[in-house]
């Protein structure tokens, strides 16, 4: 039986290696350090909150996700940012990491939308969030950084 569970500092080093198993997998490079896992994850001011799927004590998949406010809703809601199973191979597993979160993980929170993106050509991440009943919004996620994003904080 997969089960789920908020993720604690003690589990970086899993975060990490399936963070990175997800990059690889989309022909990325390295990510974050667990060290800066650990900062940002569960230090004194989370940026955001994880969740593992398990079986046993096996960890098979995890969902990363972060705060979000909706202007044109009026309503608080999640990023959800990474979403894998180890390996990025082991069927359902990401799902029940998400199922985990829309069931209880997550709850308590007043939510009205969770936000998620998926890499243009992934046929089976696109089938994970129809089947959890995300639908496209029409809207392309852009990114500024380096020196394109040092110029604007200078201007």
């Amino acid at each position: 039986m997969i089960t789920t569970r908020s993720a604690i500092a003690a589990d970086v080093p899993v975060l990490h290696a399936m963070l990175q198993a997800l990059a690889n997998h989309d022909g990325g490079g390295t990510v974050g350090s667990p060290e800066t896992l650990l900062r940002h994850g569960f230090g004194p001011r989370p940026l955001f909150r994880a969740i593992l799927a398990e079986r046993g004590a096996e960890a098979l998949g995890m969902v990363l996700f972060y705060p979000d406010y909706s202007t044109h809703r009026g309503e608080p809601g999640l990023y959800a940012g990474h979403l894998g199973g180890r390996g990025c191979a082991r069927p359902g597993t990401g799902q029940a990491a998400a199922g985990g979160g829309s069931s209880g993980r997550a709850g308590g929170l007043g939510l009205g939308l969770c936000h998620a993106w998926r890499r243009s050509g992934n046929a089976s991440a696109q089938a994970v969030y129809a089947k959890l009943g995300f639908r496209a919004r029409g809207y392309q996620f852009l990114i500024l950084d380096g020196a394109a994003l040092k110029a604007v904080e200078t201007a």
